[in-house]
């Protein structure tokens, strides 16, 4: 995409709808553009018939004519750049709104692929370059062009000869940085605070991205995204107003100034005591002139910066997920959640070696099997197909011999949950983020599985119980805590398929032993999937399958498999046997 058609995009999209109000703005440009140079032409008659006439009757008319032009002024650049700031603000939502739906609905490789900082600089500085673009860049370039026109035709009307030499030696001019003092500081503070909080919500979506999709809370989630950004976007608005307050107050008080600068010199000038120089409104043109000629030369640098930044944000937003489903999908009817890989291979990159290989299983349906293998077998990343979190390179999985990919994602993963190591939390209650499997559960409901999955033990000993806030991805809970609300959030969803993610990883005996029974309880009747290092918990399994370098290398119970595969009675040996 180049820049004419990136800027055609962003005027498709996201200014188009707000035409009606840059044209008000613009409107408004005209108004300053015409007070502005009013200011320098009022200078020739006030010099002429105050100064050198001094005519009486003209004493208050023409001063007052000037306070007026530069309260105009103030007033018409005070107005354009309000109304650009707000259509400035609803195009950085709708931007955010449309790249944070396009981040829930993406792929989980697209999710573990790029780092979720860079998602987080696409959503703020980049958005606020291309807002930047799309809104001051178009108030500046009509505000600074129509009065850079008017006061250079102030400037040849009283002069062609010295307009031309003053185009020629016209420099750049820098404004002076203005302290707007405690309002400002207050109103940054809360631009930053709902800044951190929109961030810390972008890092706990993008880590429980597999989270969300699982329980089919895309739509939850968008929501929740909305109601932070429009509470950022209030804050920006606020703070960029401040700024702006300043423009009429300083052009007022400059009028003002000039003004009573002019009585007092007519009344000097009368006493002889001053001379008035014929270029004096000619001069005051050109210094006017300094600010847009200023402003225009800086314009191109954020024209550029705003179209780098849309080539870096709308790429996210029209990234089109692999993972989609065919336009006669069906909804899978789970029965017993019987679970079937046929010839399926696997790669995560195209260019890279496979991690599955033609990968045959079968899952009976209501039983528990094993994955048991060293680190970097594909133990993970079989766990990770089933959802439908990757698509496969070739063969089938069928879920109750109904082919997953021939079925919608929404009725596929809704009979799935997936209880991991990496407990995945949110920064809110207790109550909430085991509800999260079901937003509609009562409290008997959530109480009944935290009872089952042993949470209710730590949960009512807290002093807000079920309202405990428990921090980001429960930071303020123990790993063993962290994992019962997880199964708790599971049991809660009642889903017929269980993926289980050394589940019991890293805990002490007392916490492990506490935790199998809320699995034992969470799996009972259900098809279960589980991977552990610790083969103690799965020796009773139904079925285990031996993994490395992704193939199936045994299949069968713990009996078979000491006698039959020479990997899995290795690892027999070193951790039950020696123990």
């Amino acid at each position: 995409m180049n820049n004419i058609q990136t800027l055609k995009r962003l005027y498709k999209d996201y200014t188009k709808k707000y035409i009606k109000r840059i044209f008000v703005s613009v409107f408004f440009t005209v108004l300053l553009a015409a007070s502005t140079s009013s200011i320098a032409y009022l200078l020739d008659p006030a010099i002429k018939q105050l100064f050198i006439e001094q005519k009486k009757s003209l004493m208050l008319i023409i001063p007052g004519l000037i306070v007026l032009a530069f309260a105009v002024k103030g007033s018409s650049l005070y107005t354009a750049k309000v109304i650009m700031i707000n259509v400035a603000a609803e195009v950085r939502k709708d931007m955010q709104v449309d790249m944070l739906s396009a981040l829930v609905n993406a792929d989980t490789k697209l999710i573990d692929k790029k780092h979720s900082g860079k998602f987080i600089t696409n959503l703020t500085n980049d958005v606020n370059m291309v807002t930047n673009l799309v809104s001051t860049v178009i108030l500046n370039l009509f505000k600074d062009s129509l009065t850079l026109i008017g006061l250079l035709s102030v400037m040849f009307y009283q002069n062609w000869k010295l307009s031309l030499i003053a185009i020629i030696m016209i420099p750049l001019a820098s404004t002076a940085a203005k302290a707007l003092g405690k309002r400002i500081r207050k109103v940054s503070t809360q631009q930053m605070d709902r800044t951190g909080i929109l961030t810390s919500y972008l890092v706990e979506l993008f880590k429980n991205h597999k989270l969300t999709k699982i329980f089919q809370k895309e739509n939850y989630e968008k929501n929740r995204a909305t109601n932070f950004i429009d509470s950022l976007k209030e804050a920006s608005k606020k703070i960029e107003i401040v700024f702006v307050r300043a423009s009429p107050i300083m052009e007022f008080l400059t009028g003002i100034m000039i003004a009573c600068m002019i009585f007092v010199s007519a009344k000097l000038i009368a006493k002889n005591e001053l001379d008035v120089s014929s270029f004096f409104s000619f001069l005051a043109a050109m210094m006017l002139a300094y600010q847009p000629v200023r402003s225009l030369s800086t314009l191109n640098i954020a024209i550029q910066q705003g179209i780098a930044g849309a080539k870096r944000v709308l790429p996210v937003i029209d990234d089109e997920p692999e993972i989609d489903e065919k336009k006669d999908a069906k909804e899978l009817i789970y029965e017993k959640g019987e679970i079937q890989f046929k010839n399926v291979s696997f790669g995560y990159e195209k260019d890279e070696l496979p991690t599955l290989n033609s990968v045959n299983l079968k899952m009976m349906g209501e039983k528990m099997t094993a994955l048991v293998g060293h680190s970097g077998a594909g133990k993970s990343t079989i766990l990770n197909l089933i959802p439908r979190f990757y698509n496969i390179n070739d063969g089938d999985i069928k879920i109750d011999n109904q082919s997953i990919y021939s079925s919608s994602i929404y009725s596929v993963r809704k009979g799935i949950s997936l209880v991991s190591q990496d407990t995945t939390l949110f920064d809110d209650t207790i109550k909430n983020n085991i509800s999260y499997a079901n937003l509609d559960a009562t409290q008997k409901e959530i109480e009944e599985a935290a009872k089952y999955s042993f949470a209710s033990e730590f949960i009512e000993k807290l002093p807000k119980k079920y309202e405990t806030i428990i921090g980001e991805n429960g930071v303020r809970l123990s790993g063993g805590e962290k994992q019962r609300l997880s199964i708790a959030r599971a049991i809660l969803k009642k889903s017929p398929i269980i993926l289980l993610d050394e589940a019991t990883s890293s805990l002490d005996a007392e916490t492990e032993n506490k935790i199998q029974k809320a699995i034992s309880y969470l799996t009972k009747g259900r098809t279960t999937i589980v991977i552990a290092h610790r083969l103690s918990t799965i020796l009773n399994a139904d079925k285990i399958y031996v993994i490395d370098k992704g193939n199936v290398i045994g299949e069968g119970k713990h009996e078979e498999l000491l006698s039959s595969s020479e990997v899995y009675k290795n690892f027999y040996e070193k951790q039950i046997k020696k123990s």
